[in-house]
């Protein structure tokens, strides 16, 4: 049983570790702010989450698993809040985005 423990945390932590460097390599690549903050997102919810939840089946029945969950729920609530809440700024800011269609950008939220 400890042996498949590990194989699965192993395996969410190596996940995650990819997701972020994917992320990473997102916010370098992508051509506007949209995007860019697309590929943050991926790296915050899905590395993130993934790392997380590979830690918590380390640890085990402990006060560092309740820890763990609370800083995911945290994670969870925070991340899709603060994307939105950035995307509507920069729209009304008048940033549109790099690929949109004539119409789509000259129309305000």
């Amino acid at each position: 049983m400890s042996e498949l423990v590990d194989i699965l945390s192993g395996l969410c932590l190596l996940a995650g570790a990819f997701f972020c460097v994917v992320g990473g390599i997102g916010l370098i690549r992508m051509p506007d702010f949209f995007t860019r903050m697309h590929a943050a997102s991926v790296t915050e919810t899905l590395g993130a989450g993934l790392i997380l939840l590979g830690l918590t089946l380390q640890s085990g029945f402990t006060l560092v698993t309740v820890k763990l969950l609370m800083i995911g729920l945290l994670i969870f609530f925070a991340s899709p809040t603060a994307s939105h809440a950035l995307a509507r700024a920069a729209l009304l800011r008048g940033v549109k985005p790099k690929l949109a269609n004539a119409e789509d950008a000259s129309s305000k939220p």
